[in-house]
């Protein structure tokens, strides 16, 4: 499933789609909004919102923060921030988050080459989404921080 996907930058013309954006509140908590990601994204232009479509549906979004200054979470100014993943519930359990993430290396290396390493981070009570990190190869060294909404994990994915 998948094969199709997409990962592209945010349009302007998405946000009729964006709009229509589901997430249930369970999940919500855990991470902003897509309009939310726009709207940061129109304020710093560090915030990189990138769209995930599967032919003519919207089924995730995501923000990468390229600024060097502003990766708290590492002494790597060569990381790439991954905030905000999230996938559409009417298309979530359909393997489509865990092939976005594989995708996301090489599209990193393609349009950042001076990046080496994905960062991102995780609430700890968020299971399915450390599960699903962890099955597409980022690694929990241990470093944690409280954010929030209490403790958050920081992941690492070595760009090769």
């Amino acid at each position: 499933m998948g094969t199709g996907l997409e990962i592209r930058p945010f349009r302007e013309k998405d946000l009729a789609a964006l709009n229509d954006y589901c997430l249930p509140l369970e999940q919500a908590i855990y991470t902003s909004l897509p309009l939310k990601v726009i709207e940061d994204f129109r304020r710093d232009t560090y915030n990189l919102p990138k769209m995930i479509w599967l032919n003519d549906d919207l089924v995730g979004c995501f923000a990468l923060y390229t600024d060097k200054a502003g990766n708290q979470y590492t002494r790597n100014e060569n990381a790439i921030l991954l905030k905000s993943f999230s996938l559409d519930s009417r298309h979530q359990k359909k393997g489509l988050a865990f092939v976005a993430l594989k995708k996301l290396p090489e599209l990193i290396k393609r349009e950042h080459p001076d990046k080496n390493e994905i960062i991102l981070t995780v609430h700890h009570t968020n299971v399915p989404a450390i599960n699903l990190y962890v099955k597409a190869g980022f690694v929990d060294k241990g470093n944690r921080f409280t954010g929030e909404a209490g403790e958050e994990w920081v992941f690492h994915y070595v760009l090769e």
